[in-house]
C-alpha cells in the first residue's frame, strides 16, 4: 500500500522556548560521554585528522589570552560539521595544541552561529544541548537586533571564538565553494570597528576551516545501497544494468523530467541541464510565493527563499504564542489551515534550497569514491526534495566516514580597517575573495592527501 513519503503539517503550534545561551558544565559532561558516539552511530565519523594545525593552535591561544579575537569561518558542506567541530574544540584540541608545543590558559570552547529555524525542526534535544554549549540563533529574512547584539557581545567580550559557516546554510558539495555571503565578513569588520571605538587593541581574524570526507571499502557498499534505494524510488529496479555514470544521468534526467512535469514546464531541447535546473527553481519559487500570497520584493534567489523559509515557519510554529488555547474554535481552524498550507508551500521551497547546488557534472567512471558518494547522496536529495522531503530526510551516516580539517592561514580584518572606512564595499569584496582562495586552496591540498 503506498504511504506519504513525508507526515504534512496541519496543526499550528506554538512558539518554542530556546533559554539564553550559556555555558552548562552539565551539558559539557553529557557531550563529552555521548559526543563520540553521536559522532560515529548518527554521522557516521570513524576518524578526524586535522592538517596544517598551527594557525588554528595560535589563533585560539592569541583569543583565549584575551590578545585577539577570532571568527572561525567554517565550510558547511554536509550537515554534521558543526557538530563535530564542536566536538573537537571541546575534547581534542587541547591535547593536539599540547603536542605541538602550545598551550591554552584555559580549555577551548567556540560560540556557534545557528539559523533560528533549526531549534524548530531539530528537535527537544537540539533545543537542550545548543543553547546551553553557548550556541546562539540568528533569523536570515528579518531584522534580529537581540540575535546580532547577542553576537557582538560574545566577540567584544571573548574569550572564546564565534563560529559561523559563511556559506549561510548546508551547501552540498565539499569539492567547490558555490557561494558564500556576506555576513562574516560583515560581523568582522563591524566588531573590528566597535573594538577600535572602545579603546580595545584587539585585532579580529577570520580563520577559514575547510571540513572534507573519505570513505573506505564500506563506503562503496553505502554507495551501491544508495543507487538501489534512487532505482527503486524512480522506478528503474529490476531494469537493464548501466555503467555508474549513465545510471546517475538516467536518475537524476527522470527526476528533473518529473519536476517539469510538476511546474507546466516544456523544456527546450537547447538547453542544457543547469539551466533547465534553473527553470524548475524559478517556477517553484513563484509557486511558493503565489501560495503564501506574498509579492516578489527582490530578485536575488535566496533573498526570496530566506523570506519563504522565514514565513512558513511563523506560519506552522507561531512566534512568541506560549500557548494557542485563547483562540476561538474558529480562530485556531483558521491558524491550522494557515500552517497547512505553509508546510505545502515549504515543499516549493525545499527543493529550491537544495535543487539551486545541485548544478554539477556527473562523476566520471573513474573519479575518486569520495565525490561518487557525495553526488550519489545529492542525487538521492533530489529526489527527496522532490517527493516533499526536506534536510532531515537527507542520508548523512555513511559508514565509516573519515574527516579531514584542512585549517588555511588567518585574515587579519583590524589591519583592513582604514581600507573598510574608505570604502566598504571594495574592503568586503576583497576579504570575501580572500577567504573564498583560501577555501578553494583548503580543497586542492584536501585532494592530494590520502587518509
Amino acid at each position: 500500500m503506498y504511504r506519504p513519503y513525508i507526515k504534512p503539517v496541519s496543526v499550528a503550534s506554538p512558539d518554542v522556548e530556546v533559554p539564553e545561551p550559556r555555558i552548562s558544565r552539565l551539558v559539557l559532561f553529557v557531550c563529552r560521554i555521548l559526543g563520540r558516539l553521536y559522532l560515529f552511530f548518527v554521522l557516521g565519523i570513524a576518524r578526524v585528522v586535522l592538517r596544517n594545525g598551527g594557525p588554528l593552535f595560535d589563533t585560539f591561544q592569541r583569543t583565549l589570552e584575551g590578545k585577539s579575537r577570532c571568527i572561525l569561518a567554517f565550510r558547511h558542506p554536509n550537515g554534521g560539521e558543526a557538530q563535530l567541530l564542536m566536538w573537537y574544540i571541546l575534547y581534542k584540541l587541547r591535547a593536539k595544541a599540547r603536542r605541538a608545543g602550545v598551550k591554552f590558559c584555559r580549555r577551548p570552547h567556540a560560540f556557534f552561529v545557528y539559523g533560528y529555524e533549526v531549534a524548530r525542526w531539530g528537535g527537544k534535544v537540539a533545543r537542550w544541548i545548543m543553547p546551553r554549549l553557548g550556541a546562539m540563533p540568528v533569523h536570515h529574512a528579518k531584522i534580529d537586533s537581540v540575535g546580532m547584539a547577542r553576537i557582538f557581545r560574545a566577540i567584544s567580550d571573548g574569550p572564546y571564538p564565534l563560529a559561523i559557516a559563511p556559506e549561510g546554510q548546508v551547501s552540498y558539495t565539499t569539492e567547490s565553494v558555490p557561494r558564500l555571503e556576506q555576513g562574516t565578513v560583515r560581523i568582522g569588520f563591524q566588531a573590528a570597528e566597535r573594538l577600535e571605538k572602545e579603546g580595545k587593541n584587539c585585532p579580529v581574524e577570520i580563520l577559514p576551516v575547510s571540513i572534507h570526507f573519505r570513505y573506505g571499502s564500506m563506503g562503496r557498499w553505502s554507495l551501491n545501497k544508495m543507487l538501489r534505494k534512487i532505482d527503486k524510488y524512480t522506478g528503474f529496479k529490476g531494469k537493464e544494468k548501466l555503467k555508474f555514470t549513465q545510471r546517475l544521468e538516467r536518475a537524476r534526467n527522470y527526476i528533473l523530467e518529473q519536476n517539469e512535469k510538476r511546474y507546466g514546464i516544456v523544456p527546450n531541447g537547447e538547453q542544457s541541464f543547469n539551466e533547465r535546473v534553473d527553470t524548475v527553481t524559478e517556477a517553484a519559487l513563484d509557486r511558493a510565493e503565489h501560495s503564501l500570497g506574498i509579492d516578489r520584493q527582490n530578485k536575488d534567489l535566496f533573498k526570496r527563499l530566506y523570506r519563504i523559509r522565514q514565513l512558513c515557519w511563523d506560519k506552522m510554529i507561531i512566534p512568541g504564542a506560549a500557548s494557542l488555547d485563547h483562540l476561538s474554535l474558529l480562530e485556531r481552524a483558521l491558524t491550522n489551515l494557515d500552517a497547512g498550507e505553509a508546510w505545502h508551500a515549504s515543499r516549493h521551497m525545499e527543493l529550491v534550497d537544495f535543487a539551486w547546488y545541485f548544478r554539477v557534472p556527473v562523476p566520471a567512471e573513474d573519479s575518486p569514491l569520495y565525490i561518487k558518494i557525495e553526488y550519489a547522496q545529492n542525487l538521492w536529495d533530489f529526489a527527496n526534495r522532490t517527493m516533499g522531503g526536506a534536510y532531515s530526510n537527507r542520508v548523512l551516516n555513511v559508514h565509516p566516514k573519515r574527516v579531514l580539517i584542512q585549517i588555511a592561514p588567518p585574515i587579519n580584518l583590524t589591519e583592513r580597517l582604514n581600507s573598510y572606512k574608505e570604502n566598504k564595499k571594495e574592503a568586503i569584496a576583497a576579504a570575501m575573495n580572500d577567504m573564498e582562495a583560501a577555501f578553494f586552496d583548503c580543497i586542492d591540498r584536501a585532494a592530494s592527501y590520502q587518509i
